[in-house]
């Protein structure tokens, strides 16, 4: 039976029938890949709008120099920016939308933790200086 209201409690089944913790440490693990996934959709998506500036018409390549991850010869053509941030946002989706399955499991543990994790993924990638001159982007967590 799915549970409708928020509960607290090592007993949750989460995205598939066959992930359910029946113990603490089962519960804690999936804790942990639910926090690692949080922080690895920030990375994600500052890596992807990285090469939405890479791509765009109005940047300089020499804005991007600083990026070593992402300024390379491969990524200088604007399509294969263009072409690279369409497969990130992809990947970004599918995994926004895995997080917000999790949180619907209504479990408070799961919930606190990828809110958590969306938090500590956003200081690590995205809370730098750098973010004044990326482009502009809803903050709806739907895509």
């Amino acid at each position: 039976m799915m549970h409708m209201t928020f509960y607290w409690g090592p007993d949750v089944t989460l995205l598939i029938d066959s992930w359910k913790t029946d113990s603490w440490f089962s519960y804690f693990l999936t804790l942990i890949v639910c926090f690692l996934f949080a922080a690895f959709y920030q990375f994600m998506e500052d890596h992807r709008l990285r090469f939405k500036l890479l791509s765009s018409s109005h940047t300089a390549v020499g804005d991007v120099e600083n990026v070593p991850l992402l300024y390379t010869k491969f990524f200088s053509n604007r399509r294969r920016a263009k072409f690279a941030g369409t497969v990130l946002f992809g990947i970004n989706s599918a995994v926004n939308y895995f997080l917000m399955l999790a949180v619907m499991s209504f479990n408070g543990g799961v919930f606190v933790v990828i809110v958590v994790g969306l938090a500590v993924g956003y200081l690590l990638f995205r809370s730098g200086d750098d973010e004044l001159i990326l482009v502009e982007e809803d903050p709806c967590a739907c895509g």
